[in-house]
C-alpha cells in the first residue's frame, strides 16, 4: 500500500518509510493491549505489583497454580511508545533521510523483540534453544544496523523530495525560460534612429567651410 501510494504521488520509498515509522510504532502499541482482552501472549509467572491476572482457563499446561504473570503487552506497548518518541527526536537532531528513520525503527523493534520474546512461556518453536522469533528479531536488526551505518556514509543529510507535480511545474518553468533566452537571441539588433539617419545626411550634404574667405 506504502509503495503504490509513493508511486503514484511520484515520490520515492524511503521517505514515505521515513514519514510513518513514528506512526507505526503508536499503532503497534495500541493494537497491543488487544491481548489484554483477550489473555494472550502473555509472560512468565511474576510477583510484581503490576502482574497480570490471567483466568485458569488461559494458563499453560504446568502453569496452572499460577495467577500473575508478566504482562509482555504492556511492556511492549511501553517500549512502541518511546520507539516513537526517539525516532522523532532522532529524525530532528539528525536531520535522518534516505530511509533511515524507519531502518532505525525496525533496529529498535528488533531489539525489544528480544527482551520480550524472552519473557514469554507460550509454545514456539526453537532453533538452538531459543525461539524462532529471537532469531528473526537477531537477523533483522542487524540487517536495519547495516543499513544505517551504510547510508549515513554514502548519503548523509536528508534528501530534496520532490513529487511528479512539482517536477512537472519545475520542468514547465525551465523550458519557458530556455524559450524566453533563444527568442532574446534571435532577435536583431536596432539599427539607428530615422532622426539619427537624416541629421547624418544633412552633416554630409553640408560644403567644408574655407578659412579667411574674402567678400
Amino acid at each position: 500500500g506504502a509503495w503504490i501510494g509513493a508511486h503514484r504521488a511520484g515520490v520515492a520509498l524511503p521517505p514515505v518509510g521515513d514519514a510513518i515509522a513514528p506512526g507505526i510504532a503508536l499503532a503497534q502499541a495500541i493494537g497491543r493491549w488487544g491481548n489484554w482482552f483477550n489473555q494472550e501472549l502473555f509472560g512468565a509467572p511474576t510477583t510484581l505489583p503490576w502482574g497480570l491476572q490471567i483466568d485458569t482457563v488461559h494458563r499453560p499446561a504446568g502453569y496452572e497454580s499460577f495467577e500473575t504473570f508478566h504482562p509482555t503487552f504492556l511492556y511492549e506497548s511501553a517500549w512502541m511508545v518511546g520507539v516513537a518518541l526517539v525516532l522523532i527526536w532522532a529524525d530532528r537532531r539528525f536531520k535522518m533521510g534516505h530511509g533511515r528513520v524507519f531502518a532505525l525503527y525496525v533496529l529498535l523493534y528488533c531489539t525489544g523483540r528480544l527482551w520480550i520474546e524472552s519473557l514469554r512461556i507460550d509454545s514456539a518453536n526453537t532453533v538452538l534453544g531459543l525461539r524462532l522469533n529471537i532469531w528473526t528479531s537477531i537477523i533483522v536488526g542487524l540487517g536495519a544496523l547495516a543499513y544505517l551505518v551504510i547510508s549515513s556514509r554514502l548519503r548523509p543529510g536528508r534528501e530534496q523530495i520532490q513529487t511528479s507535480e512539482s517536477a512537472e511545474a519545475q520542468g514547465s518553468a525551465q523550458s519557458q525560460g530556455s524559450a524566453e533566452s533563444r527568442e532574446s537571441a534571435d532577435m536583431p539588433a536596432e539599427g539607428p534612429s530615422a532622426g539619427q539617419a537624416d541629421a547624418s545626411a544633412e552633416d554630409d550634404a553640408q560644403p567644408p567651410s574655407t578659412a579667411g574667405s574674402q567678400p
